[in-house]
């Protein structure tokens, strides 16, 4: 068994997989169904509209609550300050400058346009 992608509800999956492309320059496909993804390494990043997470969850779960965080996407960057840039010029809000930690680490946060957290650091080293 191994792990084959995240899915994240958002309410335009489609505008989620372009900020993906431009912020992180990874290549995106988008499925006409209001799905898509991108690929982010050896795993993929799924988007979902919330109508079709909705339609895979039954009663009572509820999809795409705004303003609440459920989780937070990690992502690795040997550029952590490069890759800050480029994802706030794309239009993520920045939460966390890059900030180098007690154990070495450079550590970051941001919010994407559709609301999901970002971890951008640097490898750990521990």
């Amino acid at each position: 068994m191994k792990f084959a992608k995240t899915v994240v509800y958002v309410e335009d999956a489609k505008a989620s997989i372009e900020f993906f492309e431009r912020a992180f320059g990874w290549k995106g496909t988008y499925w006409d169904q209001g799905a898509g993804e991108v690929e982010a390494g050896e795993t993929k990043i799924a988007f979902a509209n919330y109508a079709v997470g909705q339609s895979h969850l039954p009663e009572p779960h509820t999809v795409g609550k705004p303003g609440t965080v459920a989780f937070e996407l990690s992502l690795v960057s040997d550029d952590v300050d490069g890759d800050f840039r480029r994802a706030v010029e794309a239009g993520a809000e920045p939460l966390k400058e890059p900030e180098k930690m007690p154990w070495g680490q450079v550590s970051s946060y941001l919010r994407c346009p559709d609301g999901t957290i970002i971890d951008l650091a640097s490898p750990a080293g521990y």
